[in-house]
């Protein structure tokens, strides 16, 4: 049984909500949840990505740019392509949570 003082306090708790719900706005966007589910299968340029997911160019910069400034994703200049991938431990988890519960062939639906 936890004792009241295993707890968090309600500061931690606190800060722990916000940095959630910061990490919650940012997935909450069809093209960025999609784009986050393509590079969860690995690292992707902007072509890959353009061509898999038929988003236009300038939205895709545009939430790109969303997840490298909120530091979901890095970039690797590899001659002429810019190769993105996922860089932050938490949104691989919570993407393989959204995976299993709305994406896999065995979940209910």
């Amino acid at each position: 049984m936890k004792l009241e003082t295993d707890f968090p306090s309600i500061p931690a708790m606190r800060a722990s909500a916000s940095r959630a719900c910061m990490m919650l706005k940012v997935l909450a966007n069809e093209d960025r949840l999609l784009l986050l589910c393509q590079l969860i299968q690995g690292a992707r340029n902007v072509g890959e990505l353009e061509a898999l997911l038929d988003i236009r160019q300038p939205t895709l910069s545009q939430q790109l740019t969303v997840l490298r400034e909120e530091g979901l994703v890095t970039t690797e200049r590899k001659g002429k392509f810019i190769i993105y991938s996922l860089s932050n431990v938490e949104v691989v988890e919570i993407m393989q949570t959204l995976y299993s519960l709305y994406c896999d062939k065995n979940s209910n639906k």
